[in-house]
């Protein structure tokens, strides 16, 4: 199968799995999940399942990401913080979604790695941080958006102190070697509600910057 072939494929399967948001399905097909990976794993970059990156980090399963995109509810006008860059993958797809993308990960190589590819891609409005995502970016607050890839053990209170009234925030929830819930946080006037999405597996959220050898 050609590689045109796999990534046509790639969209029927996220059409299958109840991706219907056409926004969404055109930012994941603009957006080649092979030039994300290295060596033989951008063989297997169409599968649909989590695979390695460097740093012990993984690139998350397609479908995932798609669905996290969709609940997001975004528009041209937002502004978004994700945090966990990791291979730069979704912050690639949000880039093509909304108005300024600002992305913190606390492997320094990996920042690296992901400010380069965007740049290649002409992402120009994506802005990658190194530094401890645990803490937010509370000097570009408040988002329209904030989306983790990372799970937490309780959706982090400073996180959501940095969301906008009416922000919505896409998080995995639960320890790290359990199985954990996507969850849906959207702030309103009087609080906040919560939507569990169903289950899923993220490494977990960790604060500090990590000791990374270069890569």
């Amino acid at each position: 199968m050609t590689l045109e072939e796999q990534r046509l494929q790639f969209i029927l399967h996220l059409r299958s799995k109840g991706i219907t948001d056409a926004r969404v399905l055109a930012a994941m097909e603009a957006t080649p999940r092979d030039v994300f990976l290295d060596g033989v794993f951008k063989e297997r970059a169409y599968e649909d399942r989590p695979l390695p990156i460097a740093c012990g980090q993984t690139i998350s399963q397609p479908s995932v990401v798609a669905r996290m995109t969709a609940e997001l509810e975004l528009d041209k006008r937002h502004k978004v913080l994700e945090i966990g860059t990791g291979s730069g993958y979704q912050a690639a797809i949000l880039s093509r979604l909304v108005r300024r993308v600002y992305t913190v990960e606390r492997h320094t190589g990996l920042a690296r790695a992901a400010r380069d590819l965007f740049r290649r891609l002409d992402l120009a409005n994506v802005t990658v941080i190194p530094g401890d995502g645990s803490q937010g970016l509370a000097e570009q607050a408040p988002f329209d958006r904030i989306l983790l890839t990372a799970a937490a053990e309780d959706p982090p209170a400073n996180l959501l102190a940095q969301l906008k009234p009416g922000g919505i925030m896409i998080l995995p929830v639960g320890q790290s070697d359990t199985v954990q819930n996507l969850i849906k946080v959207v702030k309103t006037d009087t609080g906040y509600d919560y939507i569990e999405l169903g289950e899923v597996r993220f490494v977990p959220l960790l604060e500090g910057i990590a000791k990374d050898p270069i890569i």
